[in-house]
């Protein structure tokens, strides 16, 4: 799995202001990441803010980026539900020919125990012709997928890794510890993919590389101490990106690069006048 190794750009769905999908700043996003160095691309997951699209719009843009991508990088597509079947029945529906694996979240907002997050994931993995990348979000879903899940389920032979944003490096020290060869950490949090690398985090899949795909290309690759001081150039900025929820900070901060437009689908809301400053002030010492 060595084409998930580095660095994974969670990509925004740009918007024009009428709310419809932006295919010439998806296109200026994706180069642009491209151009920076990233090893491979994430379409509709939080980031692209995947919730608030209808599925067909889902397949468009997968489409799109398939089209833009041109075989540059792999591609790894997000389907997830907190309903089972409908996850299955979104798998089936999807053609995911051009598509490298499935990133699907953990079951949100039913809170099931352990061994309903196994049974779910089981399923998934079950019914997807290619494989899946576990995530683990539990300040989205309200539930931790435990170490011991996670080690469980990397004996499915369709279950590669899990992208890990619980912020526990202990839960992540056990899955590295025990887990298969070849399965992969990847961290789902910017700042602490660095230290992550230490304990044998494989890359990230990371927000703000839709902005610095260069820095996160330090992160990912570099030396030890290349990698902190990449991180360190990202501590002020990192936090803004969620102040208003993601993506609103990153869609601001790529509008003011001149990538791409700041619009967001409700119920968020564009960044505030207070936070567009504060981005725009501290994106002048990255």
């Amino acid at each position: 799995m060595e084409q998930f190794i580095g660095t994974g750009v969670a990509l925004i769905t740009p918007f024009e202001e009428d709310g419809k999908i932006d295919f010439v700043g998806l296109k200026k996003v994706i180069d642009h990441v491209i151009q920076g160095g990233a090893d491979y691309l994430v379409v509709q997951g939080t980031t692209g803010e995947a919730s608030t699209m209808t599925r067909e719009e889902k397949r468009i843009v997968l489409a799109e980026a398939i089209k833009i991508n041109n075989n540059r990088v792999p591609i790894v597509y997000g389907i997830g539900a907190n309903n089972t079947q409908a996850a299955i029945d979104e798998i089936n529906d999807t053609d995911l020919s051009g598509v490298a694996a499935l990133l699907s979240v953990s079951p949100y907002y039913n809170k099931p125990t352990q061994e309903g997050i196994y049974q779910h994931y089981i399923k998934v993995a079950d019914a997807s012709p290619i494989p899946v990348i576990l995530y683990n979000v539990p300040g989205r879903t309200m539930s931790n997928v435990a170490a011991e899940t996670t080690l469980r389920l990397a004996d499915h032979p369709n279950i590669i890794g899990v992208k890990e944003a619980s912020g526990d490096l202990v839960q992540c020290m056990k899955i590295v510890k025990e887990k298969p060869e070849g399965f992969l950490l990847i961290s789902g949090d910017d700042m602490l993919t660095a230290a992550m690398r230490a304990i044998g985090c494989q890359g990230v899949i990371s927000v703000l590389a839709n902005a610095y795909p260069e820095i996160f290309k330090s992160i990912s690759h570099g030396s030890i101490d290349e990698a902190k001081e990449a991180t360190f150039r990202l501590l002020d900025i990192n936090s803004w990106m969620y102040a208003e929820s993601n993506p609103v900070g990153v869609k601001n901060l790529l509008k003011q690069m001149g990538v791409c437009g700041d619009q967001v689908r409700l119920p968020l809301l564009r960044a505030s006048k207070s936070l567009e400053d504060k981005i725009k002030l501290l994106s002048e010492n990255v």
